[in-house]
């Protein structure tokens, strides 16, 4: 909390090619938490069961899935939707890259249709005409 960070990557866990970041504490969740630590509560784990890590989150967010009555969504399905939003809303790929853990050029290769600047200069160039073209009668 001090760095008003979150890391993702748990230090016993063998590295594999899924990447977890260390990304900025969102504006909207600090409050939050900050309540939480001030309550008593030891922010170890947002997520627990009497203090003790949850392993894997899957079963419990199928479970709630199924109490909201939605199908097909996974814990991926939030990845996808924020890289969505964050193209959206206009946000540097390399930032929004980093707050990801993803690869730019991934993000630019899934997600890039989805920022509003996505093929805006070709959409402006098309109209005009090229200044080394000559038109002959």
């Amino acid at each position: 909390m001090d760095a008003n960070t979150i890391d993702f990557e748990s230090p016993n866990r063998r590295r594999t090619n899924k990447r977890r970041g260390i990304v900025p504490i969102p504006p909207r969740l600090l409050p939050h938490l900050e309540r939480a630590r001030r309550r008593g509560s030891e922010l170890g784990y947002v997520l627990h069961i009497d203090g003790a890590r949850i392993g894997d989150i899957k079963k419990g967010f199928a479970a709630a899935c199924l109490r909201a009555g939605i199908a097909g969504v996974t814990p991926h399905t939030l990845r996808h939707t924020c890289a969505t939003w964050l193209m959206q809303a206009g946000t540097d790929l390399w930032e929004a890259s980093g707050f990801l853990s993803m690869s730019m050029e991934t993000l630019q290769r899934v997600y890039g249709h989805h920022h509003p600047d996505y093929q805006r200069q070709a959409a402006s160039n098309i109209g005009r005409r090229a200044g080394n073209v000559r038109v002959t009668a």
